[in-house]
């Protein structure tokens, strides 16, 4: 007989990810008794500093918020009653086209196989039921979140274990209410020019194609709490701006595509653990 128990791993690239796109389902699992895993890959360095000081700026010190970060991190995990926090602990490569994607020890930099047999080393101790990363443009692109489905994937292959997978993404639909949102809570927000109008457009994926639709309403003041841990990123003060109401109202369900599947439920489906109890 297996005593272990349901356990979900979700893989991240930085330290406010696991809240940003996933608080929801951490907090609803944890308070169903499933035993809940963050992997956080990279340090967060290039994240703002004190005062939204930017990477580059003077006066900001990556070591400084890394550790800064990780202490925001470690709030975010209690909030969310995470039970267990794994930090690979990576260079931040900072967004696609920074000069710290091509720094020595930057996980952009890291072999994905290097990556992939510490994130196996995980895979086999906490044996979970069900994975949950990035798709391969990593949601919008940034290098570490597409290194994150790359050393995910690859674990995956080298453990040969069958949890179910699954990839964050956005409903169409939510991306469109955003972007309503920004223009009433943004203060100083600008309207972008077409060519990002666009690509913000393709961010996500059209409702149908989505096959997993998870209620978190209930949980959203803990997925609320959780980015005011991480309150030193300015990407976060748009969310605490509106309020937990509109926040609920926005970001209440959490939306993924499962890719890899032994238990034969069906899609659409309302629950990652689907088929697992």
């Amino acid at each position: 007989m297996n005593d272990r128990p349901l356990t979900l791993m979700a893989v991240h690239a930085h330290p406010d990810d696991e809240a940003t796109g996933t608080g929801g389902v951490l907090a609803r699992y944890a308070a169903e008794g499933i035993r809940t895993v963050l992997v956080t890959c990279t340090d967060g360095g290039c994240g703002d500093g004190p005062g939204g000081v930017k990477p580059g700026d003077p006066g900001h010190d990556p070591a400084a918020v890394a550790l800064m970060r990780r202490q925001e991190l470690e709030a975010s995990c209690e909030v969310l009653k995470v039970s267990h926090l794994e930090t690979l602990d990576y260079a931040d490569s900072g967004m696609m086209g920074w000069p710290t994607n091509d720094a020595p020890g930057s996980f952009w930099q890291t072999p994905v196989e290097e990556g992939a047999a510490r994130l196996a080393e995980l895979l086999r101790r906490y044996q979970p039921d069900v994975v949950v990363t990035y798709d391969e443009n990593g949601f919008y692109g940034h290098p570490d979140h597409i290194q994150a489905n790359r050393i995910t994937m690859a674990a995956l292959a080298m453990t040969e274990q069958t949890p179910k997978v699954y990839w964050t993404t956005a409903p169409r639909s939510m991306m469109q209410r955003f972007g309503e949102v920004m223009r009433e809570f943004g203060g100083d927000w600008q309207e972008p020019d077409p060519a990002e109008a666009a690509a913000v457009a393709e961010i996500g994926l059209p409702d149908e194609e989505i096959t997993t639709w998870v209620d978190t309403t209930a949980f959203s003041g803990q997925k609320f709490d959780a980015l005011a841990a991480h309150a030193s990123q300015g990407e976060n003060i748009f969310f605490l701006r509106m309020g937990l109401e509109r926040f609920t109202g926005l970001m209440g369900v959490e939306t993924f595509v499962r890719v890899q599947d032994t238990t034969g439920a069906a899609v659409p489906e309302n629950d990652l653990f689907a088929g697992l109890r």
